[in-house]
C-alpha cells in the first residue's frame, strides 16, 4: 500500500519558514501509529525540520543537496527509485509540497487531518482531484484548535 500523510490548515498550509505553523496536543499522534515500523518517504526539507531520522521507521530522503545514510535512513534522488526501493512495503509519502504533488498520482490511501484553523504559509498542500477518491474516515477531534482526521481511497 502506498499512502500520503498530511496536515494542513483550513487554508491547505503545511509550512511556513522550513516548520509547521502550530503545535497542538495530540495532533501527530496518527502519523506516529499508523507510520510505526512502516516505511516514510520524505523530502530534505521535511527531513531538516525534523532533524533525525524517526524511531521505529524506515526513512527514505528525497534529495539531490543532501546526502545522509544511517541506520534505517538512506538518501535517494527522486520518487521514482525510493517507491523502487520499498516496492513490497507499506509506505507513507510525509512531505512536503512538492513530493505530495507527485504522491496524489499514485496514492491508494490518503490520511488527511484538517486543522480547523488558518495559518499564514509559504508552502501549501497541493489541489486533489476529489473525484478519484472515496472518503472512507472522518473524525471530529475537538480542542483549542480543533481537526478533523479523514481518510480517502483511491477509486477502483
Amino acid at each position: 500500500m502506498k499512502a500520503l500523510i498530511v496536515a494542513h490548515s483550513l487554508n491547505n498550509v503545511i509550512g511556513c519558514n522550513g516548520i509547521i505553523p502550530w503545535k497542538i496536543k495530540g495532533e501527530q499522534l496518527r502519523f506516529k501509529h499508523l507510520t510505526q515500523g512502516k516505511t516514510i518517504i520524505m523530502g530534505r526539507r521535511t527531513f531538516e525540520e525534523i532533524g533525525k531520522p524517526l524511531p521505529n521507521r524506515k526513512t527514505i530522503l528525497i534529495s539531490s543537496t543532501l546526502s545522509y545514510s544511517e541506520q534505517n535512513c538512506v538518501t535517494v534522488a527522486d520518487m521514482n527509485y525510493a517507491l523502487e526501493l520499498c516496492k513490497d512495503e507499506e509506505v507513507y509519502v510525509s512531505g512536503g509540497a512538492s513530493l505530495y504533488q507527485e504522491a496524489i498520482d499514485f496514492v491508494d490511501k490518503m490520511y488527511i487531518t484538517v486543522i480547523q484553523k488558518e495559518y499564514e504559509g509559504d508552502t501549501f498542500f497541493p489541489e486533489v482531484d476529489w473525484t478519484l477518491f472515496d472518503k472512507t474516515y472522518e473524525k471530529y477531534v475537538d480542542g483549542e484548535i480543533p481537526y478533523i482526521e479523514y481518510t480517502y481511497e483511491r477509486k477502483k
